[in-house]
């Protein structure tokens, strides 16, 4: 069992920068891909970014890329998502999860997921 934390979440302008951090207690940290997902209200969860459980291999959403970075220190259990360039559409719960096995990108394929942190986006 793995117990997932999320915070840094926050009200931003358009244009401005978050971080979000992903704190996991439990299982070995290392042995967990983990990911990124967000949900708006009315739409369905989706992907937004996941990393290797040694941080080798990243993926990204085309709607974050090269505005998202996934990032993950072993030493402190911790994932992150640096999030640069926000946009009103960026607003949603964001969630962290992991998984014992390869990076994925559904979320159906992920067994531990955080409680969420909102990220609110003002225009």
């Amino acid at each position: 069992q793995v117990q997932l934390v999320e915070s840094g979440g926050g009200l931003v302008q358009a244009g401005g920068s978050l971080r979000l951090s992903c704190a996991a207690s439990g299982r070995t940290f290392t042995n967990y891909a983990m990911g990124w997902f967000r949900q708006a209200p009315g739409k369905e969860r989706e992907f937004v970014a996941t990393i290797s459980w040694g941080g080798g291999t990243t993926a990204y959403a085309d709607s974050v890329k090269g505005r998202f970075t996934i990032s993950r220190d072993n030493a402190k259990n911790t994932v992150y998502l640096q999030m640069n360039s926000l946009k009103p559409e960026d607003t949603a719960v964001y969630y962290c999860a992991a998984r014992t096995a390869r990076i994925a990108y559904s979320p159906h394929d992920y067994d531990y997921w955080g409680q969420g942190t909102q990220v609110t986006v003002s225009s």
